[in-house]
């Protein structure tokens, strides 16, 4: 009997220390948000200004376009045995949704165009971000030239693999 009240005393003593733990990382948490949003002199950081417009921000669907494979290519322009495997996310309306997915085959089609001019050391000195700048600017060029409105808001990277 005396060894369930061991074992129930330690299972206790576990909780409450968790607890402890958390609580504390929770008050952690908080003061070092409340510290970073005071300047330097102590005093509130400017927040910019809400946009409040009384609507809710857009539900956006996202549709991916899996493994754009893209040969690269080597420092004189020859090619060699390096490529670029990118999953593209399409950040879409809801109603854009199917289109964006029949569009498909011309934005993988963009996309390769768009990232094979790059060479192995080109494409490995590029983050993520400088890709899907590069992206989305290769998309609004073709729908400009076709005159015609992308059925997505935004192309982001799933994956970026430079093998």
């Amino acid at each position: 009997m005396k060894s369930k009240v061991k074992l129930i005393a330690i299972v206790a003593t576990v909780v409450v220390l968790a607890a402890g733990v958390a609580g504390g990382a929770l008050w952690w948490m908080q003061h070092d948000q409340a510290a970073t949003a005071k300047g330097a002199d102590g005093k509130e950081a400017a927040k910019a200004p809400a946009k409040d417009d009384g609507k809710p921000a857009p539900d956006y669907k996202y549709v991916t376009l899996d493994k754009v494979l893209v040969m690269l290519r080597g420092p004189n322009g020859s090619a060699v045995s390096h490529y670029m495997a990118v999953d593209i996310v399409f950040k879409t309306l809801p109603d854009q949704e199917k289109r964006t997915k029949d569009h498909l085959p011309l934005l993988r089609t963009v996309a390769v165009k768009a990232l094979s001019a790059y060479t192995v050391e080109g494409a490995q000195a590029m983050s993520v971000e400088d890709f899907a700048r590069l992206l989305n600017k290769a998309y609004a060029e073709s729908y400009a030239v076709d005159r015609r409105e992308a059925p997505f808001a935004e192309a982001l990277i799933g994956k970026l693999i430079i093998e």
